[in-house]
């Protein structure tokens, strides 16, 4: 036998998938997963939403055949997208300056951009949040950039460094490219409010920085015309933006990796350079992409009755996820410990930075069988009323050891 691959060495377990992988093998009746970014609702399931399985029956009906689509994805899908994203009055859908293109989930709809912006910028360095989502550095360095972290989360405030963040960003070259979470940050939960958005996107202006804004989790923040505030910001300053953007959360469709990359231009003939551009970075690597989820979500945004299903289903999560930070706090206040966790109250969307430390963590892991990432993220929306009293007693007893 040929020995090829004899000399590959065994990869590091993701952060996150290798912990699912040994929160399956715990044997332990009682233990609680909170480092996947998965909704469960009350009962610890993933939701079917009604929403979805009505648009579901309705395209069953329809028996239309799965043909390819073409490159850039389903039309009606698309334009849905960027219309829920931009907005109904945005500049740049009304100039047509914006080009959408319909990507497997957000971790795609990167992935593409980051390819083409390997194209269009080869030699900017990428700058990420301290912290940030960690596929966002293998997405980025898996494109051949150099990636950097700029200021962000303040352990001592629980809050943003915004003015360490603000003399960063001044002190950047032109065409950096700098990786922004649009609304619900992973993996703080902690966001920048409207005015601090507004002096950012004037630094990128007045910098010639280059924006890719990451919005997965539009809709858990505060409502979906709340949470593209950024978005929105960037496209009024009319400034050049990538957009990555995920229906796996809002749509409890994790599955069928359903997300969209947005490209914001100065002008209609570059939106469609840019588009060319992207189209063979897509066609060279997945050719084109897969119609059911898509359909199925175009279906929902495009249909009055399914749209208002959707939202008031959306809605239902984004309160059992504040009902749980709540009742979080209040539960490791009860039990006696000193800590003050109030923060998390303030903080948006299905994730918190705990505040517990790597060695804490291992000990809920090991003594207790819960399960959170070694930064301290813990995943609220996998909180429910079976589990919450459990959690909260085993963080306070571990803030005591």
């Amino acid at each position: 036998m040929t020995k090829l691959f004899s000399h590959v060495e065994m990869a590091p377990r993701d952060p996150i998938l290798g912990l699912n992988e040994q929160f399956a093998a715990d044997t332990r009746n009682n233990k609680v997963n909170l480092g996947v970014g998965v909704y469960s609702d009350d009962n610890g399931q993933i939701p079917v939403l009604k929403a979805v399985q009505e648009a579901e029956k309705q395209l069953a009906a329809e028996r239309k055949p799965y043909a390819y689509l073409p490159i850039d994805g389903l039309k009606t899908y698309n334009e849905a997208a960027q219309k829920l994203l931009l907005g109904e009055k945005s500049p740049a859908r009304q100039a047509k300056r914006a080009i959408t293109v319909e990507a497997l989930g957000g971790t795609g709809a990167l992935k593409v951009g980051a390819d083409f912006l390997r194209i269009a910028k080869p030699n900017s360095t990428v700058y990420i949040s301290d912290p940030s989502w960690a596929n966002h550095r293998g997405i980025f360095e898996r494109s051949g950039f150099k990636v950097e972290t700029y200021p962000y989360y303040d352990p001592e405030t629980h809050g943003i460094k915004f003015d360490a963040l603000k003399a960063f960003l001044n002190n950047l070259q032109a065409d950096s490219i700098v990786v922004l979470h649009a609304c619900c940050h992973n993996p703080t939960g902690v966001d920048l409010s409207k005015e601090q958005w507004q002096e950012i996107a004037q630094i990128v202006k007045d910098k010639q920085l280059v924006p890719f804004l990451d919005i997965a989790y539009q809709g858990f923040g505060e409502g979906l015309d709340q949470d593209n505030t950024a978005v929105k910001i960037f496209d009024e300053a009319g400034l050049d933006a990538l957009i990555s953007s995920s229906f796996s959360k809002s749509f409890s469709f994790y599955g069928q990796r359903v997300g969209a990359l947005t490209v914001l231009t100065d002008s209609r003939e570059t939106a469609q350079k840019v588009l060319s551009q992207i189209k063979i970075v897509i066609r060279s690597n997945y050719s084109n992409p897969p119609i059911f989820g898509a359909a199925i979500v175009a279906k929902v945004l495009n249909t009055p009755e399914l749209y208002q299903m959707w939202e008031e289903e959306l809605a239902q999560m984004r309160d059992r996820i504040k009902k749980m930070r709540n009742e979080l706090v209040e539960g490791i206040k009860k039990v006696g410990a000193q800590q003050n966790f109030d923060y998390v109250k303030e903080q948006r969307g299905m994730f918190s930075f705990s505040g517990l430390t790597p060695e804490q963590v291992n000990k809920l892991i090991n003594d207790y069988g819960i399960y959170a990432v070694k930064s301290g993220r813990i995943c609220v929306a996998a909180l429910n009323s079976s589990n919450i009293d459990y959690v909260a007693q085993s963080i306070a007893a571990v803030l005591k050891d």
